[in-house]
């Protein structure tokens, strides 16, 4: 499972010059856990727009998600001067499943009814898409699971960093694609700034359980995005 969030690029010309001091892009330690959840609980659990919609808050669900994609060792974080987090992408590896697996399902198990939802889009999105057969030659691939900007940040290209991080990883370890789930407009174009392709898209208003539509979230968020990319 992906999911990837870049809200709006602020606009405010007031932003103090402190703000606009060098940042650096580090690796994400095992004694930054706090502050990402920290970081992530203000900003990502807020801004993501299925997250906003159904008013998903804190959720330890999603905290068990994002702290076993931490565990692969292939995150990143945006430091200020100060030491502080101001953006963090989340990575894992995605290894192809043995043909006599069973088929994995993120929603089973779940109890956070409101997670759940999201989980379940995600098995779905599972069913009609599939990385590997795209890329038929590829064992593994790095799944971009979060990217997430302090909002006092944006505007100012940390988003691409972390991607262009991200990237310098994956081509420093011989990893060939790295594939991203897109649920907001802007995370997309993010990607797209850093030669990803979209290969699938779903309407949200074409995502229904039990015939009613699931995710209305506000424009421009119209649809989840699989976007790809091939490291050479």
């Amino acid at each position: 499972m992906s999911k990837i969030t870049e809200t709006q690029y602020s606009k405010d010309n007031n932003i103090k010059s402190e703000q606009r001091e060098e940042i650096r892009i580090e690796d994400i330690l095992e004694e930054d856990t706090d502050d990402v959840f920290k970081m992530l609980r203000t900003f990502f659990y807020k801004d993501e727009p299925i997250n906003h919609y159904i008013e998903l808050g804190v959720s330890a669900e999603l905290d068990s998600y994002t702290q076993k994609a931490l565990v692969d060792k292939c995150s990143f974080k945006a430091v200020n001067a100060h030491g502080e987090i101001i953006g963090v992408i989340v990575n894992a590896i995605a290894k192809k499943p043995n043909p006599n697996d069973p088929i994995h399902s993120y929603s089973a198990g779940c109890k956070d009814p409101k997670f759940k939802k999201i989980l379940m889009l995600f098995d779905y999105i599972d069913e009609q898409f599939n990385t590997f057969k795209l890329y038929p030659d590829i064992a593994t691939y790095l799944d971009v699971a979060i990217l997430s900007v302090n909002a006092n940040y944006r505007g100012y290209g940390v988003a691409g960093m972390l991607m262009e991080k991200t990237l310098k990883y994956m081509r420093e370890n011989e990893i060939k694609v790295v594939r991203v789930l897109c649920t907001s407009f802007y995370s997309a174009r993010v990607c797209e700034k850093t030669g990803f392709k979209k290969v699938y898209n779903l309407p949200y208003a074409d995502y229904k359980v039990d015939g009613v539509t699931v995710f209305k979230p506000e424009k421009p968020h119209e649809a989840v995005q699989i976007l790809t990319q091939e490291i050479n």
